[in-house]
């Protein structure tokens, strides 16, 4: 799996057989300026990521992607039956994300007025 055509923002952070994980702006969330916690995933997961640990997946388990602002602060999963199907999606998501085109900000409860400042400047939103 190569993510062909992911947005130069976004990086493949980490790449198993049921899980990978892209990063966006390594460079720039890196726990200097911003919490590392803040750093904007997309997670690829065969089956929910919340899922207890050691339980097995089954093969009728979806594939799953997540865009994660923080740990607890994610947009509504998308699922898909093949992981290439999942794997576009995620690389579409990636690309809506860094052009601007995903509102971040409804899926917070509690704003980071300074996080969504730098957020809107490295995606070009002007809202």
């Amino acid at each position: 799996m190569t993510f062909e055509g992911l947005a130069d923002d976004w990086v493949v952070w980490s790449e198993e057989r049921e899980k990978a994980v892209l990063a966006y702006r390594p460079d720039v969330f890196d726990g200097a300026g911003f919490p590392a916690a803040c750093l904007p995933t997309i997670y690829l997961t065969k089956g929910r990521r919340s899922r207890h640990p050691g339980t097995q997946t089954r093969p009728s388990d979806p594939w799953v992607v997540t865009l994660y602002l923080e740990p607890e602060v994610n947009r509504p999963p998308d699922e898909h039956e093949t992981r290439d199907d999942a794997e576009a999606s995620a690389v579409e998501l990636a690309k809506r994300f860094a052009t601007g085109e995903v509102d971040y900000r409804d899926i917070y409860q509690v704003p980071r007025e300074d996080y969504f400042a730098k957020l809107d400047e490295l995606t070009g939103r002007t809202d």
